[in-house]
């Protein structure tokens, strides 16, 4: 039996497929960057003329808009970038498959009613909160988030005992974030824009199901 197809768009080093292929699927990921990282089908193409154009071809889809708009660096800086998140929602729309859009928590108020995943829920060792929205007809729900107990990390220090790693930016200890992201595969720049595949391979699970439902 055909496992069902995610299309998982602006995919980078393939954090978040590597969570939906755990839950089942078989992902093809497109970004318009090369990247010669992700471990799965890759597509280099822009990530809204794919979808629009070979969207439906797939059973579910999802995407992780740029969010360098909505980072604080960003405001800072001042530095221009697009607008991805509403026009990715209409294309994801269009196709009628269900869809999962992903993206930082500066980003809330661009995003549809989303839920928040934390490492916590995970038993990783760092925190990384981030929003997901869902739609075409599916809806998950979201772990109970536990109290944060461990401290983080220093950004650009080493981890002591007991902390938690702040994975961004010029952080220190590539292979140990390796192992808490679980993406042995990635480089320091690829994990410090992933998504933890525990996220989506929880989401993923969900969305399954909902694929079976219906």
């Amino acid at each position: 039996m055909a496992k069902p197809k995610l299309l998982d768009l602006y995919c980078c080093q393939g954090g978040a497929s590597k969570g939906y292929v755990n839950a089942g699927f078989e992902v093809v990921g497109v970004d318009i960057a090369p990247q010669p990282r992700y471990p799965f089908k890759f597509i280099q193409a822009d990530a809204i003329e794919f979808l629009k154009n070979h969207g439906i071809e797939f059973d579910a889809i999802a995407g992780s808009p740029p969010c360098q708009l909505y980072s604080k660096t960003h405001r800072i800086q001042k530095n221009f970038h697009p607008d991805l998140i509403a026009p990715t929602r209409f294309a994801m729309q269009d196709t009628g498959r269900p869809f999962v859009i992903e993206n930082v928590m500066d980003a809330e108020p661009e995003l549809r009613n989303p839920e928040m995943l934390c490492g916590s829920m995970f038993g990783l060792e760092t925190y990384r909160h981030r929003l997901f929205e869902s739609g075409g007809g599916f809806k998950f729900e979201a772990p109970v988030h536990p109290e944060h107990v461990a401290k983080t990390t220093k950004m650009g220090r080493p981890v002591k005992k007991g902390e938690f790693m702040h994975i961004v930016g010029n952080f220190t200890g590539v292979d140990k974030a390796r192992g808490i992201m679980d993406m042995p595969w990635a480089s320091r720049d690829g994990l410090r824009e992933a998504i933890p595949p525990a996220y989506t391979e929880y989401i993923g699970h969900q969305l399954m199901a909902h694929l079976k439902e219906n």
